[in-house]
């Protein structure tokens, strides 16, 4: 009995704990709560879904946003880029017309060409060359496809008895245009105020205005022309009617050069980006950089003589990269003189206008005077003279003379040539001025050739142009060198150069003088 009770209560023992372990475990949950529950997470599911799709989508597009705004401003660059690359690169446009430093003409003709005012008499034997007015009516006659002219003057049109040759020249070109032959002019005078300009211009001319006072307070004196891309003018005259009559001009012309051409037209594309614009671009393209310079010449044979040539450009405003100053082209050629340095201008006056005030340009002044005293190089200075001469010329001409004064080896002569007083003797009812306004500088190895007297503030403001010319061979009688250091012998040997200046000398004594200077000659000849 008692063995039966245990195993009761110990039966009812584990039924208790059983229960507990029932009431302890977590109920299961009935079937419609499971489908409920399973619904409500799968929305939950779906929704969390959704959005991830969705942010991952917005990650997505502002992702390809940032892409494109990255992709759109580097297309930007790139174009920019290439814009600036090509800008940059030499690039043979229709302003060079195809030409090219290995298509060109390097077998040139050239000439020089004067203006030797009536009334003015040289010797029989003295070299007399082609006319200026001739020279140009030569290049206009040869015209076929274009002219190019840049000029400080334009006035053709004169009442004066000496001005029919400027007439007949405006004529000419009037009637190129109305062949269809395209003429390009560069001024620094508005078309408005020369008839010349207005009248070419209504007729088809292209009239280019430059305002070289904005741009640095000077003018444009650069004369140079340029003809079917083939030939080329250079030098002291100007398209006016003086120019051709009463002024003594010398300048170069060279044919069939288009080696020439090539830079030279580089210098008109250079004024011609510039027309009525106030001021000048910081930088400049590369397709109007030099082709040639000082260190890099063109080789030609001009004449059937082996030469070396650069074209020079001022002020250093308008000079791009590689261009050389006139000044250093100047500098270049009396460096490369080994006897004699021959000079020929119309005014002398190394002096800059600066603010109202003037100052000492010594750059020219120096160079004449370390040839003198450092190499012993032989100098000749021919300085035209007027009435309307600075008087400090004369003063600066004796501080050179007094710089050989008991200096051995060194040999420096100055002479003024003077036309005005004599041509007024010639020519009753006349009050214009006769001058020798030629600008070039000689030597015995090469000649330079421009549109600038030495005047410091000409180098320093205006715009000018010149060529120089190296040749060796200076014996061949066909050397422009050796024929524009004649040229020069024969103005300073003429009786029009004298070695000091005359003062306003009257008609009277003049003829006295030349009638006593016949007849001692008479009285020598018999």
């Amino acid at each position: 009995m008692e063995g039966r009770s245990e195993w009761l209560a110990a039966s009812s023992q584990r039924e208790g704990f059983e229960q507990m372990k029932l009431k302890s475990r977590p109920r299961e949950p009935s079937p419609s709560l499971t489908r409920v529950g399973s619904k409500f997470y799968s929305a939950v599911k779906q929704q969390d879904y959704s959005a991830s799709v969705w942010l991952s989508r917005k990650d997505k597009l502002e992702h390809s946003q940032q892409k494109c705004i990255v992709i759109f401003a580097l297309v930007c660059c790139f174009a920019i880029l290439v814009a600036l690359i090509f800008s940059a690169v030499d690039i043979v446009g229709e302003d060079e017309d195809g030409l090219s430093e290995k298509n060109c003409q390097n077998n040139c003709r050239v000439a020089l060409v004067e203006n030797i005012p009536e009334g003015i008499n040289y010797s029989d034997s003295a070299p007399f060359h082609l006319s200026l007015f001739q020279g140009w009516m030569n290049l206009l006659n040869m015209a076929k496809k274009s002219v190019d002219i840049v000029s400080s003057q334009w006035d053709l049109s004169h009442h004066h008895p000496s001005a029919g040759q400027g007439q007949y020249l405006f004529e000419k070109l009037q009637d190129l245009l109305s062949q269809d032959i395209e003429i390009k002019l560069v001024s620094d005078i508005p078309a408005s105020q020369s008839k010349v300009l207005n009248d070419l211009k209504a007729k088809g001319a292209e009239v280019m205005y430059i305002n070289m006072t904005a741009y640095n307070e000077g003018h444009l004196q650069s004369s140079f022309w340029i003809v079917d891309k083939q030939h080329v003018y250079i030098g002291s005259a100007s398209l006016d009617w003086k120019s051709l009559g009463q002024m003594k001009e010398l300048g170069i012309i060279v044919y069939n050069c288009s080696c020439l051409v090539v830079d030279l037209q580089r210098i008109f594309a250079l004024y011609s980006s510039l027309k009525f614009k106030s001021k000048v671009p910081p930088t400049w393209s590369k397709r109007l950089y030099a082709v040639y310079d000082d260190k890099n010449n063109l080789t030609l044979k001009l004449n059937e003589t082996q030469s070396q040539v650069f074209v020079s450009n001022s002020p250093k405003l308008l000079c791009p990269k590689n261009r050389v100053l006139d000044i250093d082209a100047i500098f270049s050629v009396i460096d490369g003189a080994k006897q004699f340095v021959y000079i020929a201008v119309m005014d002398y006056l190394p002096i800059i206008n600066y603010s109202n005030e003037r100052r000492y340009w010594p750059y020219l002044d120096g160079k004449i005077r370390e040839a003198l005293i450092l190499r012993n190089i032989k100098v000749r200075l021919l300085i035209s003279y007027s009435k309307n001469t600075d008087p400090l010329t004369v003063n600066f001409v004796s501080s050179l003379k007094a710089i050989c004064t008991e200096v051995s080896g060194c040999s420096l002569k100055v002479k003024f040539f003077e036309l005005e007083e004599e041509s007024a003797c010639f020519f009753k009812n006349t009050s214009l001025l006769k001058l020798n306004r030629n600008k070039y500088v000689v030597t015995d190895r090469a000649a330079y050739i421009g549109n600038f007297d030495w005047v410091g503030t000409y180098f320093n403001q205006n715009a000018g142009a010149g060529l120089v010319i190296n040749q060796t061979d200076t014996g061949n009688k066909t050397s422009i060198v050796k024929q524009l250091k004649a040229v020069f012998e024969r103005d300073w040997y003429s009786h029009y150069a004298k070695n000091s200046p005359t003062k306003n000398p009257s008609c009277l004594s003049y003829k006295h003088s030349k009638a006593a200077a016949n007849k001692t000659a008479m009285s020598n000849m018999n």
